[in-house]
């Protein structure tokens, strides 16, 4: 039944190793099935779920079934999981008692007999029933009791260990389900032994790891057992979980290595800290590098050793997760690691070793990326492989300098023995590689076998390194390679080819600020130009060096003396310039002009000292510095007078300038500043600080790529203008730091003069600052003579003394004795005289020269004011007293309103007060002695009062009220308050009421005065008035001068009361009191008080044969909504011209409210009838109940139109045969002619008794 034993094969750790699953019992049946459950089982996923919250995977398990073994049962310690068998199955196809009882039952008990032993309790019976079989057999029992026996045998609680496999070699729909229900069952049994195995393996690694701390811990071996799980992972095909072990013990042993470099080592780094003594490089062709591992578990290897060990395992999975691109990046963090860690460790290593290493390590990734993508795939991915690409370059160039590969003479006999030293570091080529053209090995051998093959390869790798930087935009990287080209064309006497690559490099290095740098490239830069003849572009790089803080002083010297002698040895041989810019020589740090304004006029004097800041190392003797100076003349150079220019020009005269940058424009000085912030790493756990550090926010703004597009630094680019102006000073010596030159001009020719160019010249050399900036101006004017007048308040007040400031601008005139302004007089404005009037001269630069007094003369129509001797160029300044006399215009009409026509009014600043002064204008004509024409000016004068009249009634007795109100912001005082009839009329009296004689006036105050009109006979239609009241200032004492009274005149017309109207409301019969919605009865009363006047022929009077009538129309309002009226509520009456002749009105009207009720408003107004034939077709009333009366527009605005209709205007359909007759007009009574003696009367209403009923619910 068993087959006869063979030997097991040794394990090879590569990713083809299987679960190993042993079988027992049949097998020759085993050997029947293994094809088909070969196939069927990996080819349905499991679900895997693991500890330790772990997301679950989906796997497909295979698995290397083998014949069972005790030897294969693990022994007690042993860690090895690849040699671990998962599972033990035992096979039978017993259908027979007998069979069962004689041999199966005892291999049976035998078999697990030897799993109890070793503590195994991953097992499984398999029962195969074949029909074939039963046929044959007569006396065997049914399937199910055998099945049943060994579940009671040997199953007794795991009843499912046990199971059935029907006709596995047929195809049949029983045997399918047959086969799934097995082939689930040990996929389960298979994952529940992984999880159990796996897991219990990790307790024990993860036991291991936390002993690292004791003095006997090794890391080798838990590298071993780490490794272990990493292989079952990727048996399993889980290739990420088995990175993950390798990067753990990668970090586990890059920590250690930290941390011995920080004093703090293990015992057991001491193995690999022996010297290095292979350099062969990384070897990533094989799955697994048996060697290696094995130095690695005897604890023989290297640090090199194991880093190579440790890639190649990371490499293999991260190709298997078809990731090259993170091997290429992984590979040059490696490579830089390892040297960092070799020095670390103090490991010794041979000159030139460590470059062998990491250029074959480089290749070797390189090639093995290629030999797994395509071309395509290569191309659009550079920029993850060019980092080893330029890696590779740099350390070929260390092994060339070296070797003696890049000197002029070649090398030498120590540079061979070496080179010879190196080579036999390498070793013998390995086998793997010993086909290939282009391996890494024979191209560093050939390499270093020869001057040529060296330069070839190193340029070859340089020129495809620069190319794949260039590809992917990564132009600086792509510079500084080439800027190691140009050292090795230095060295190779090639300054033609050198140049143009430590320009790039130059460019970039002043694009981001990187000093020192910069400093050694122009170092190369100037001798490479020196070799080459280039002596305009060596002399200014040689002014750049020269200036340079980072050289030491002798090589400043040098420089600078280089600077020297060609100027010295050009100067008796005078040919063309040679123009270099400043910014390298001398810096411009100041400018100070004198005056300060920088303003002169023709024929001054101006001075321009400017501070020169030398960067040179030593004196230097200039033969002269200049400032090339632009004129201009503008067209509006008229405006420029030394007024305006004052206005606009600098006030003490010095002008900074900022630091004068290199000539590419963006340098580290522009840069924006570094944003660093701190930064914590907690646990999630315990929130304790695992990590700090500092972090740059605006990274990207300071790594960004800054290319400039100005030119390179071969040529100076600057060009010296020719001009005509120019400010010179010879014979300077600057030293060092700080220098002051002075220079002088005179002004000749107006204008405006700007700084353009500063130049220093020493023989044919012209150091030139090609523009001035900030832009630098000094202006010459020739100015007019002029005469400004202007207040010195911010308004001028009419009535009272108000002074005015004069300024008279010399310009190029010269005021002799005998000059005088020559004013004409106005009747409404006078010039007041003091015989203590000084006038004072002022300089252009408002420096007081000298005082003098003003005489001021004054005829009948000329003021002639003399003035004092005053040089050109010079002001003249003075104040005069003038006075305007207080006038407002006159105003028509009896309303309330103002009534004024203003000319023009000022707009006040706080329009909370609501009025604005009214404002006149006094037009004075200036003779001045440089002129033939007069100067006419223009003074506005603010009347500080406003005043406003209004007509009031008690009766037939008329008062006339004045309003003044102070709209100016000073107090005045009110006297001598007058109101006369200009018209000279006889019948009329003015009784004044006012008690005060002097009354004060506040600012934004109004004062009221009252006067009683009395009569004789019948009074004019009429009445002109005039009101006058004498001010002064109350802040101030006695004025010298007389003040005129203000005065304001008005007209008053058809004042006359005509009639008199009178309302009252009477209770309902028998009740005292009004009551709340109770109709009360209204009587309205009009009289007539005078008969026929001038004012009542009008349209509406209509001639009768005893007396004249006139048509009146009344109407009842109630604003208020206090009454409801009730009926009609206006109506039309026919009124007699006659004294008391009285019309009366009843109405009913209800109170809506209960108190004290105010009387509804009762308005009265003239009724003109249209004068046409069809007017007479309709009675007055007819007009009222079509509801189309045009009221005039001189009705008061407070007229509510709604209440002219009356109640008839609902019947509108009715009066649509009326539309297109002529309307007859409403005419308002003016202000005066109607009397209401009932405003202000109130009635008192009750409200009225009502009972209500408030139910209440209690529960």
């Amino acid at each position: 039944m068993d087959a006869p034993e063979e030997p097991l094969p040794p394990v090879i750790y590569t990713m083809e190793n299987k679960p190993i699953v042993t079988c027992a019992g049949d097998q020759n049946l085993f050997t029947s099935i293994y094809p088909t459950l070969s196939q069927q089982l990996p080819r349905e996923p499991m679900e895997w779920r693991r500890s330790y919250g772990r997301a679950p995977k989906m796997i497909h398990l295979e698995s290397n079934f083998v014949q069972f073994k005790e030897e294969l049962l693990p022994k007690e310690g042993n860690k090895a999981l690849l040699t671990f068998p998962f599972l033990h199955i035992y096979w039978t196809e017993c259908c027979d008692t007998e069979v069962y009882k004689a041999t199966v039952k005892d291999d049976l008990t035998k078999w697990q007999n030897v799993l109890k032993a070793h503590s195994s309790v991953d097992w499984l019976i398999v029962v195969v029933e074949n029909d074939a079989k039963k046929k044959n057999k007569t006396n065997i029992l049914p399937r199910t009791s055998i099945v049943d026996k060994i579940r009671n045998d040997f199953c007794n609680k795991q009843s499912d260990r046990c199971v059935v496999l029907s006709d596995p070699l047929k195809d049949s729909s029983r045997t399918q389900e047959s086969w799934n229900a097995f082939l689930t069952k040990l996929r389960t049994l298979l994952l529940m032994s992984f999880t159990k195995n796996l897991g219990k393996f990790e307790d024990d690694m993860r036991t291991l790891r936390e002993k690292r701390t004791e003095p006997g811990w090794s890391f080798c071996e838990y590298f071993m057992v780490q490794e272990e799980l990493a292989f079952v992972f990727e048996m399993l095909q889980q290739f990420e979980d088995a990175l993950v072990q390798y990067d753990e013990l990668d970090a586990l042993f890059s920590q250690y290595v930290v941390n011995f470099g920080a004093g703090d080592g293990a015992n057991w780094l001491t193995f690999f800290c022996q010297p290095v003594k292979s350099w062969n490089g990384l070897i990533l062709r094989k799955p697994i590098d048996m060697e290696k591992r094995e130095l690695i578990q005897k604890q023989e290897a290297t640090l090199l050793d194991l880093r190579s060990y440790l890639f190649s395992r990371q490499c293999t999975l991260l190709l298997f997760l078809q990731r090259p691109w993170e091997v290429a990046q992984r590979a040059l963090e490696l490579l830089h690691s390892c040297v960092q860690e070799l020095k670390l460790l103090e490991v010794s290593v041979p000159p030139g070793a460590l470059d062998c290493w990491v250029f074959l390590s480089c290749l070797e990734v390189l090639q093995r990326i290629e030999g797994c993508c395509d071309r395509a795939q290569i191309d659009s991915n550079i920029a993850h492989t060019v980092g080893l690409w330029s890696y590779a370059t740099e350390k070929l160039k260390s092994l060339g300098y070296l070797c003696g590969l890049v000197s002029e003479k070649g090398p030498n006999s120590e540079d061979l023995n070496r080179t010879v030293d190196l080579l036999a570091g390498l070793g013998a080529e390995r086998p793997e590689t010993a086909n290939t053209a282009q391996s890494p090995y024979k191209k560093l051998k050939e390499a270093l076998s020869s001057v040529e093959a060296f330069e070839k390869h190193y340029l070859d790798l340089s020129h495809a390194t620069i190319e794949m930087y260039t590809s992917i935009g990564r132009i600086r990287s792509a510079k500084f390679v080439g800027k190691d080209l140009a050292e090795f064309y230095m060295k190779k006497k090639a300054p033609q080819k050198a140049e143009l690559y430590l320009q790039g490099a130059l460019k970039n290095y002043l694009a981001e600020g990187w000093a020192l740098p910069i400093t050694h490239t122009r170092k190369q830069l100037a001798e490479c130009q020196k070799h080459l003849g280039q002596i305009e572009n060596y002399l200014q790089t040689s002014s750049l060096l020269a200036s340079d803080c980072h050289l030491t002083d002798e090589e400043r010297k040098y420089f600078c003396q280089e600077i020297l002698n060609f100027a010295s040895q050009q100067a008796d041989n005078p040919g063309h310039k040679i123009v270099l810019p400043m910014h390298s020589f001398a810096q411009l740090k100041s400018l100070h002009f004198d005056p300060s304004n920088a303003v002169v006029h023709v024929g001054g004097i101006l001075s321009v000292e400017i501070t020169l800041w030398s960067q040179m190392p030593v004196p230097i003797d200039v033969e002269q510095i200049a400032i090339n100076v632009h004129f201009s003349i503008e067209k509006n150079n008229y405006r420029k007078t030394a007024e305006w220019l004052t206005k606009h020009k600098t006030s003490n005269g010095i002008i900074n300038f900022p630091h004068e940058p290199a000539p590419f424009p963006t340098s580290q000085n522009n840069l924006p500043a570094l944003e660093l912030y701190e930064m914590f790493e907690r646990s999630p756990s315990d929130n304790s600080l695992n990590t700090t550090g500092i972090i740059c926010k605006n990274v990207h703004m300071l790594l960004r790529r800054q290319e400039s597009s100005s030119s390179l630094e071969v040529s100076s680019g600057v060009t010296l203008e020719d001009g005509a102006h120019l400010l010179k000073c010879s014979s300077v010596t600057l030293e060092p730091g700080a220098n002051k030159v002075l220079f002088r001009t005179q002004a000749k020719e107006p204008g405006t003069y700007t700084l353009r160019q500063l130049c220093a010249s020493m023989g044919p050399l012209w150091f030139v600052l090609p523009h001035v900036y900030p832009i630098v101006q000094y202006d010459v004017y020739s100015q007019e003579p002029q005469l400004h007048v202007e207040p010195l308040t911010d308004s001028l007040l009419a009535g009272i003394p108000q002074k005015v400031k004069f300024t008279v601008t010399t310009g190029h005139y010269t005021i002799k004795n005998g000059d005088s302004l020559q004013l004409s007089n106005m009747e409404a404005m006078l010039i007041l005289c003091h015989t203590e009037n000084r006038a004072v001269i002022y300089s252009n630069t408002r420096e007081k020269s000298s005082e003098a007094l003003l005489r001021i003369q004054s005829s009948g129509k000329v003021t002639s004011i003399s003035l004092p001797a005053a040089p050109a160029y010079h002001q003249i300044e003075f104040e005069l007293d003038v006075l305007s006399l207080p006038s407002t215009p006159a105003s028509g009409g009896d309303s309330s309103q103002p009534g004024l026509k203003e000319p023009h009014r000022n707009h006040p600043e706080k329009p909370a007060a609501g009025h604005c002064m009214m404002t006149t204008d006094h037009k004075v004509s200036i003779d001045c002695p440089w002129s033939i024409y007069s100067t006419v000016i223009a003074l506005t004068f603010s009347v500080p009062f406003q005043t406003t009249h209004s007509l009031l009634s008690t009766g037939t007795r008329k008062y006339v009220q004045i309003c003044v109100q102070n709209l100016s912001e000073l107090d005045f005082e009110l006297s001598d308050s007058r109101l006369t009839d200009t018209g000279s009329s006889t019948e009329v009296q003015l009784v004044a009421l006012n008690t005060q004689s002097h009354q004060r006036i506040h600012s934004q105050q109004t004062v009221f005065f009252v006067w009683e009109l009395k009569w004789t006979r019948e009074p004019p239609p009429a009445l002109h008035c005039q009101f006058s009241v004498g001010f002064s200032p109350a802040s101030e004492e006695r004025l010298a001068v007389s003040l005129q009274p203000y005065t304001y005149e008005f007209q008053v017309e058809n004042f006359f009361t005509l009639y008199n109207v009178k309302a009252e409301i009477l209770p309902p019969l028998g009740m005292e009191y009004c009551k709340t919605g109770s109709l009360c009865s209204l009587e309205v009363s009009i009289t007539r008080l005078s008969d026929l006047l001038e004012v009542d022929k009008d349209e509406a009077l209509t001639e009768s044969d005893e007396y004249f009538t006139t048509k009146l129309m009344y109407e009842v309002v109630d604003n208020s909504s206090n009454w409801a009226v009730c009926g009609k509520s206006s109506g039309v009456l026919s009124m007699p011209v006659a004294a008391q002749a009285t019309h009366r009105v009843h109405m009913e009207v209800m109170p809506l409210f209960a108190g004290h009720l105010p009387f509804p408003d009762v308005r009265l107004f003239k009724y003109l009838p249209h004068h046409s034939a069809h007017s007479s077709q309709l009675d007055a009333d007819s007009w009222i109940e079509n509801d189309s009366l045009s009221v005039d527009k001189h009705v008061d605005d407070a007229l509510d139109s709604s209440s002219i209709k009356s109640r008839g205007s609902m019947h509108s359909a009715s009066s649509t045969e009326h539309r297109g007759l002529p309307m007859p007009r409403l005419q308002a009574f003016p202000p005066g002619q109607v009397f209401n003696s009932s405003t202000g009367m109130q009635v008192f209403v009750i409200p009225s008794k009502e009972d209500h009923v408030l139910e209440v619910s209690v529960t």
